[in-house]
């Protein structure tokens, strides 16, 4: 495969700066973040239509059915707030929620933040289309530099959304972080609703990573090609496959790219080459399945105070509302 051209000006240091780091450890790591470009985008959207994918619709569920639990649980009384979401994305469980929220006469703005701003100028549109009289205000930044600026704007209290089971892609010691950082970001008063993953049949997870139709492989693959695209790289990827692994006892579902070949591969933004030995693996991504118990004991010492767990019907997932006590 040909060396992609690039330039200077066109590239996205930070990104040049972890694959550099990544791809010289002794066990090589892609940062999963990554992921989400506008293609990457468009073939997550696919993963979570896919049947093995329960995790979507464990959470549509949820939103559907227990909108108007949520509301009460809150505890707003009838004032106003923000309903601000980390990782927005299409926003498409988000929706279901929103819908049910105002169906029940719920008073708030919606604010989602993303990193994306190809991802929140369309969902705007698309709210504004669907929901003609909710008020939207995109942010497009970090999660905790957004929240900072927000905060500063307003002092409606908050609803933070942080769903879809993202915290599980942390390590151990970033989710605890994660959770410190969140509660110091917030006023007092404010509360989490916090999305994750349940430990089940192993079988029943395993495929959720390792679908039939290979979306997820595609997902993995296009990290290699986004490094390609804006990096000048030239990784074949037939010479790679994706292999997924789930641990019951750790809870671990790991994500790997494996390299079918002793092979060298140029990534011409960094001036470098980087040697891939046949079976060689990248890692790419965790997704950790909890305990209830193992998320409230996170949540209890970052601060928070448990309101109330929302649960699927086959109890596969979770919502757990947290707040920041008075």
């Amino acid at each position: 495969m040909a060396v992609h051209r690039t330039t200077t000006s066109k590239i996205n240091l930070a990104f040049a700066k972890d694959v550099d780091e990544g791809l010289s450890k002794a066990f090589k790591t892609l940062p999963s973040r990554y992921f989400y470009d506008l293609r990457g985008d468009k073939i997550f959207q696919e993963i979570m239509h896919m049947p093995e994918y329960y995790l979507t619709n464990c959470e549509y569920e949820i939103f559907m059915h227990r909108a108007g639990d949520l509301l009460r649980a809150l505890q707003m009384n009838g004032d106003g707030f923000d309903l601000v979401e980390f990782g927005a994305g299409d926003g498409y469980k988000t929706r279901v929620l929103i819908k049910e929220l105002l169906r029940e006469g719920a008073d708030f703005r919606y604010v989602p933040i993303d990193i994306s701003g190809d991802v929140l100028a369309a969902l705007k549109w698309e709210l504004k289309r669907d929901f003609p009289d909710l008020e939207v205000e995109t942010l497009h930044a970090e999660y905790f530099t957004a929240l900072q600026n927000l905060r500063e704007q307003s002092d409606r209290p908050k609803l933070v959304l942080f769903i879809g089971s993202s915290i599980g892609n942390f390590p151990e010691e970033r989710t605890k972080a994660f959770l410190a950082a969140l509660y110091e970001k917030l006023n007092a008063g404010d509360q989490v609703l916090l999305g994750y993953d349940l430990r089940k049949n192993p079988h029943v997870i395993l495929q959720a990573y390792n679908d039939a139709a290979g979306i997820t492989k595609r997902f993995n693959m296009n990290l290699l090609q986004r490094i390609n695209r804006e990096l000048g790289a030239n990784f074949d990827l037939g010479r790679f496959t994706h292999y997924a692994s789930y641990d019951p006892q750790s809870g671990f579902a790991r994500s790997y790219l494996v390299s079918l070949q002793s092979q060298e591969v140029s990534i011409k933004a960094l001036d470098k080459y980087f040697h891939f030995a046949e079976g060689e693996c990248i890692h790419t991504e965790i997704s950790r399945k909890y305990t209830v118990g193992q998320m409230v004991a996170f949540v209890e010492e970052a601060g928070f105070r448990l309101k109330e767990h929302f649960y699927d019907r086959r109890t596969y997932f979770v919502d757990t509302l947290i707040e920041k006590a008075p």
